[in-house]
């Protein structure tokens, strides 16, 4: 689908994210160790992820500490597969598995695309909203707010751009013009 506009809104929940992911890593580091000691063997797999597990964490520290964006889905991913070789709890790699992939998406930033039919809100699952559903839609001071008929509202901060593509008075009288025709269109069915 062609979109006239899209618009790229802020995600909220980076820092629990990474807190989620730091801990079960964490707690995979422990798991894996306590492991090993009760049972007084070396076992390969789980030292070799722990270590692996352990320098990508204090690099994504680093990379935090200088400014930068990380993603924890590698050591979610490598602490799955240790879980695999697990006497016990295997059931749990799947759960880092699903986290991984998760936790991509929910750092993802959000994407509302706009066309002359309907709004689609880029998420996990795509949603369509189509432009009879809203009272109003206006993008001021960076804030894009949605005003659905069923006196729902949606309020989210926009990612700030430096290349705009179209200033905010040609958005809001694009989404006026699609609403008013979507009434328009209601009212004459």
């Amino acid at each position: 689908m062609r979109y006239q506009y899209v618009v790229t809104l802020k995600r909220d929940n980076e820092k629990a994210v990474d807190i989620i992911s730091i801990c079960l890593c964490l707690l995979s580091l422990l798991a894996f160790t306590f492991e090993q000691l009760n049972r007084r063997a070396f076992n390969y797999l789980l030292s070799f992820a722990s270590i692996i597990i352990l320098v990508g964490l204090i690099y994504n520290f680093i990379l935090v500490r200088n400014g930068n964006f990380v993603r924890y889905k590698n050591w979610l991913l490598i602490a799955g597969v240790a879980w695999l070789g697990m006497p016990y709890l295997q059931w749990l790699s799947a759960l880092f598995f699903l986290l991984a992939f998760f936790e991509y998406q929910a750092k993802y930033p959000l994407e509302v695309g706009f066309s002359n039919d309907m709004v689609v809100i880029n998420t996990l699952f795509k949603k369509k909203i189509p432009w009879s559903d809203f009272n109003n839609v206006i993008l001021k001071d960076g804030i894009l707010t949605l005003d659905f008929k069923n006196n729902k509202l949606f309020q989210k901060e926009t990612l700030e751009d430096e290349e705009d593509d179209a200033d905010e008075d040609e958005f809001n009288d694009f989404c006026r013009s699609r609403t008013l025709n979507a009434e328009r269109l209601t009212r004459n069915a």
